[in-house]
């Protein structure tokens, strides 16, 4: 599994096929294997790689988030949409 990141997503299906790799990554699953629509914490994700999690977020796609986001908005699909929301309003 790859931890390299070559473009920054923009639209909510590439926000949500880069989430599903870092979840995987994390998980050391392929991301494939992610389905979009399970919350989160039924894969295993736990507390430190939720916060790894919104560290990548931040730093690929330039958005504050706060630590708890992964728990609050928690599927593959439901945080890809909120993203995708928070990016388009800036």
């Amino acid at each position: 599994m790859s931890d390299t990141i070559t473009a920054t997503p923009q639209t909510p299906a590439e926000i949500r096929d880069w989430l599903a790799q870092r979840v995987g990554y994390y998980l050391e699953r392929p991301a494939a294997d992610i389905d979009g629509s399970v919350p989160l914490t039924q894969y295993g994700l736990d507390s430190v790689y939720a916060f790894a999690l919104c560290g990548d977020i931040e730093d690929t796609l330039d958005l504050p988030v706060d630590p708890t986001l992964v728990w609050d908005v928690d599927t593959v699909d439901a945080l890809s949409a909120h993203l995708a929301e928070l990016i388009a309003a800036r």
